[in-house]
């Protein structure tokens, strides 16, 4: 935290207490990638781990989504021997490779409706408008690396499994189990979305979008089994607090649900409620989990579930009225290459805001107890 004059500046850049991220570089600038600390040393981890998420979201992986073309191909410079962890600060980068900048050399002169371009330039007196700066979604491989790290260690610790999935697109909602959902069947879909009828209906709704110079919104859920209880803490450090904030910060979510969210103010208290009970193996488990695996801000044990709506992509490619940096008014049409829907390459994302979230809160539950 810095302080300039009398105001005192949050850079905003850092995710985590004690499993952190701290994310760098802009949509068209020489480079994205992010700097991991706290991850402890002798986890095993191979630079193929994290490439297989970084290939889930990686523009001009589906054509679905953007033309841009990126390989996204990632270099660890540190923290990273022979194979294991070393305990010290893990920095990684990944190489812009297809930027056309000068697909914005028009919009430099506007502020696009529903950007960051106003935002940014009230914050900081400047902005990039290549791709949107720092504000763009390209800005999000960082947290997908880092997220790969999260995975490999959750997974050490105590076998934690994170599956996102698309579970509606505009009005089109899917039907899936979240007890059986898996990566594999997710990945099978162009658009993401397990049951096949759903899909089919999503991709040819994205489609039309395109085709008409549009865009659409939706929602993701994901799921994460073996959790163990006790992670999160009291009052303000609720793990469901901070799994909001997390995937808040994703660029186009608006909204965040935890368990049954908004449709358990449909439900009486009886019915919301979740009954304790003892399985056959001794664990103390809930015979519905209306709470999304978290009580009391403290994880149960049983399965978090959480969902987040995204917003349609701001850029769309019909005319918009809007104003100049001048501030006069002015109408224009987007060009370049974007997501007519963002979805399909969020669902990385999203596990990984939820794998660092539990991570960090892993690490939190040990020095706890200690």
């Amino acid at each position: 935290m810095a302080r300039v004059g009398s105001f005192t500046m949050f850079p905003g850049n850092t995710f985590g207490h004690l499993f952190t991220v701290t994310t760098f570089g802009e949509s068209h600038g020489a480079a994205l990638g992010c700097v991991v600390d706290g991850c402890p040393a002798g986890l095993a981890l191979d630079v193929s781990m994290i490439q297989a998420d970084l290939d889930r979201r990686r523009p001009g992986a589906t054509r679905l989504g953007t033309k841009r073309n990126e390989s996204d191909h990632i270099e660890i410079l540190s923290g990273v021997y022979d194979g294991h962890t070393l305990g010290t600060p893990i920095a990684m980068i990944l190489r812009n490779e297809d930027a056309r900048s000068k697909d914005y050399s028009e919009i430099a002169k506007v502020f696009r409706p529903s950007h960051g371009d106003f935002s940014y330039q009230a914050r900081y007196g400047r902005r990039d408008p290549r791709g949107g700066g720092r504000a763009s979604a390209r800005e999000t491989v960082g947290r997908v690396a880092a997220g790969a790290v999260a995975r490999a260690l959750l997974a050490q610790l105590s076998g934690v499994e994170v599956c996102a999935w698309v579970s509606s697109v505009a009005d089109i909602q899917a039907s899936v189990d979240s007890e059986n959902v898996s990566m594999a069947t997710v990945d099978a879909s162009e658009v993401r979305c397990p049951d096949a009828e759903a899909a089919k209906r999503m991709i040819e709704s994205i489609e039309a979008a395109r085709k008409e110079g549009d865009t659409l919104g939706g929602t993701l859920s994901a799921v994460a089994r073996n959790v163990p209880a006790g992670l999160g803490a009291p009052v303000f450090g609720k793990l469901d607090a901070a799994l909001a904030a997390a995937l808040v910060s994703i660029p186009a979510v608006k909204g965040v649900e935890v368990g049954s969210g908004f449709a358990g103010t449909r439900q009486k208290g009886s019915e919301h409620n979740d009954p304790f009970y003892t399985d056959t193996d001794g664990n103390l488990r809930t015979r519905s989990n209306n709470s999304g695996g978290i009580q009391a801000g403290i994880s149960n044990g049983m399965p978090i579930l959480v969902q987040a709506a995204f917003k349609p992509v701001a850029t769309h490619f019909k005319e918009q009225e809007t104003v100049t940096v001048e501030g006069d008014s002015t109408r224009f049409s987007a060009s370049g290459r974007h997501d007519p829907c963002v979805l399909p390459r969020a669902v990385p994302i999203v596990e990984a805001m939820l794998l660092l979230c539990l991570a960090d809160a892993a690490l939190g539950a040990r020095l706890a107890q200690i």
